[in-house]
């Protein structure tokens, strides 16, 4: 996680910089419904490269929004999900899909 001193001041900017990529929030949208394994969230998420996704996936562990778990077995297998703090963001998850059916209606 990062330092006090390194976060923005504001509350929103503060969110905003530790989930708004489009990555990022497509991560913690499919992470809301169960753990997934790398090559699954890639099958998932339409567009991500590979190295954005283990880029974007490093963030959110780093920040403490999501864990990684090594089952330590050949052939790897590594499993992302949400933390405790990330399962927090489901409500504002919540509100930007309202948000989004509510725009689409009004076009």
């Amino acid at each position: 996680m990062k330092k006090e001193e390194e976060l923005p001041i504001c509350p929103v900017a503060l969110t905003v910089n530790l989930i708004g990529s489009k990555w990022k929030l497509l991560i913690i949208r499919n992470l809301m419904e169960r753990p997934y394994r790398f090559n699954e969230l890639m099958r998932t998420i339409d567009g991500v490269s590979q190295k954005m996704l283990t880029s974007s996936l490093k963030e959110l562990e780093r920040d403490g929004i999501i864990y990684r778990k090594d089952y330590k077995r050949n052939p790897p297998m590594i499993e992302y999900g949400l933390s405790e703090l990330g399962k927090k963001l489901s409500g504002v998850l919540q509100e930007l899909a309202i948000f989004g059916n509510y725009y689409k209606s009004q076009i």
